[in-house]
């Protein structure tokens, strides 16, 4: 996994074969897991590329690669205060290796693709995607990375020092901050009441098929947590990341750590079932069983 997602509280992607040999400029970690069992076994991170082309192992959109220019991160603005996130990849040099950071700013102003310079120069783990740090918000981010990252002009590559070296970083795109949010078992009710709430939204179980047999609700796709290996890097073809998106799991952390999953990989507003299906059959249908 990428150095800056391997101790990410927004853990996306997944953790490389080997321990991360750099610190993270990301400021926390969450582990996708329940007990044992993790969503950070795969030896891979995500690449986000337009979907119709093969990934691995997970399936982002990016807009196609533009043109990058050289500069320093010292100019440029948001777009007004609204919240918004950004598509990141950078790469990694020593911080005592001036020669490299200036042949490495060379042939990008050349034309030189950042990504591709990542894969052959840079110390961080995720050159195995390219440089690829997926979606990030304020608040994620060690100060300079962040500071750079959210003046940087779309596309331009941009300069920063973190106590772990140089950074060349490029903005790919930007968005509005997606919603991710908990909604309470009452709520969730009223809603499945209504026919078409379970036609327009999409409804993600993330228990295992021992615990759906004891209880469940209508219209909820069963993803086991242990299983993510085999759903995971389809998310974005079976399910809509503009559509409203709810999960559930017994008790509501689980889900909640999907959720944030979810969120990360470009899903545009994400509910938690609060207390989980759990405290849906005590405080509005007494008909689920508990267990």
């Amino acid at each position: 996994m990428s150095m800056l997602r391997s101790v990410c509280q927004l853990r996306v992607g997944v953790a490389t074969p080997k321990p991360c040999l750099h610190p993270s400029i990301f400021l926390f970690s969450l582990s996708l897991s329940h007990n044992t069992h993790t969503l950070t076994s795969f030896p891979r991170t995500f690449r986000f590329h337009p979907l119709s082309l093969p990934l691995s192992p997970f399936v982002l959109f990016m807009p196609p690669k533009a043109t990058a220019s050289y500069g320093t991160g010292a100019s440029g603005a948001a777009e007004g205060d609204r919240p918004r996130e950004i598509l990141v990849q950078h790469l990694l040099v020593k911080e005592d290796d001036q020669k490299l950071l200036l042949y490495l700013q060379q042939k990008i102003s050349s034309g030189e693709d950042l990504s591709d310079l990542a894969v052959e120069y840079s110390l961080c783990p995720s050159k195995e995607e390219g440089g690829m740090l997926g979606w990030v918000r304020k608040g994620q981010m060690v100060p300079e990375f962040e500071e750079a990252a959210f003046t940087a002009p779309l596309n331009q590559v941009v300069r920063c020092k973190t106590k772990f070296g140089w950074h060349l970083l490029q903005v790919l795109s930007e968005r509005e901050e997606s919603i991710l949010q908990d909604i309470q078992p009452d709520e969730l009710h009223m809603k499945i009441q209504d026919p078409s709430f379970l036609d327009e939204a999409q409804l993600i179980d993330v228990r295992e098929p021992d615990e759906v047999a004891k209880a469940s609700l209508p219209g909820f796709t069963v993803l086991p947590l242990r299983q993510f290996g085999s759903w995971g890097p389809e998310i974005t073809t079976k399910f809509d990341p503009q559509k409203d998106t709810y999960v559930m799991c017994h008790h509501g952390m689980r889900s909640l750590r999907v959720a944030k999953w979810l969120q990360s990989q470009g899903f545009r507003k994400v509910y938690n079932l609060s207390g989980g299906i759990h405290a849906y059959a005590v405080q509005v249908d007494p008909s689920v069983p508990t267990y």
